[in-house]
């Protein structure tokens, strides 16, 4: 989906923490910055990435999600890097031997937003990309997140998993409520003008021959009427139907080139 307008000022509305837990490809860092973008987060935080930071692959990665590259911070623990959060969620596919509280995206999302309203700072953690996060690390988690995904196939992709929880967490907030387009694109026009092309059409089929039966005319008319109010009509549609109508109405008015090539044959 393209559509990226860069003449937008980026909104850094507070949003919950990303952190990944010892990346071990620049890739995925970069699609899951280019993710957060997407959807409005900006506080990327990275535990030991294998390969160190910056990363170049990450940053083609990222398709020019800069704003949230340039904010990345790095940290050498697990516990730093969630040391200023009030409300921590781990992201697993997989079930964990131990007592904690297990959410979908939807219900995690809303508690976030509910503690962003508050002022708090909020984090959402996820593993490694062979193993996830380790049972330790899910530990110093208020709560685990999980998806509805298959059994037989749960493992997502780390930037796949950002994308849904940040799609989840804009669908949430404030910010997420309209869609950026669409709203005024289609208003349907005034209802005398729908009324003007209804008789419009009326008038030629009745000059047409087109009601042959008077006595199911009105039932005819009914439907035509029924179908022309469900398609919501704008004013410049309305104009082009009714130009089509002019133009099939006028139409024996026209030179018909085959009849005149006919004639002259003869």
């Amino acid at each position: 989906m393209a559509g990226t307008d860069s003449s937008q000022p980026i909104n850094y509305a507070p949003t919950p923490a990303i952190i990944l837990c010892e990346p071990q490809l620049g890739e995925n860092i970069g699609s899951a910055a280019r993710a957060m973008a997407n959807f409005g987060l900006w506080d990327l935080r990275l535990v030991r990435p294998r390969d160190g930071w910056p990363n170049e692959k990450a940053i083609v990665a990222a398709s020019k999600a800069d704003h949230v590259l340039e904010r990345v911070t790095v940290y050498e623990t697990l516990e730093e890097a969630i040391a200023d959060l009030t409300l921590v969620y781990a992201t697993t596919a997989r079930s964990r031997d131990m007592q904690k509280e297990v959410y979908g995206p939807e219900e995690a999302s809303a508690t976030m937003a509910t503690h962003i309203r508050k002022g708090e700072k909020v984090g959402l953690l996820f593993g490694r990309e062979r193993w996830g996060l380790l049972n330790d690390e899910v530990a110093l988690a208020d709560a685990i997140v999980t998806l509805p995904v298959e059994a037989a196939f749960a493992s997502l992709n780390i930037a796949q998993a950002v994308l849904l929880m940040s799609y989840e967490f804009r669908r949430t907030s404030e910010e997420g409520k309209a869609l950026p387009f669409g709203d005024g694109l289609h208003e349907p026009a005034p209802r005398n003008e729908l009324v003007g092309l209804m008789e419009h059409l009326e008038t030629v089929l009745e000059g047409s021959g087109f009601f042959t039966a008077p006595d199911k005319k009105p039932s005819v008319i009914t439907n035509l009427r029924t179908a022309l109010t469900r398609g919501r009509f704008t004013s410049q549609e309305i104009r082009t139907l009714r130009g089509v109508i002019s133009s099939i109405d006028r139409r024996h008015e026209r030179p018909n080139p085959n009849r005149q090539k006919s004639q002259k044959d003869e």
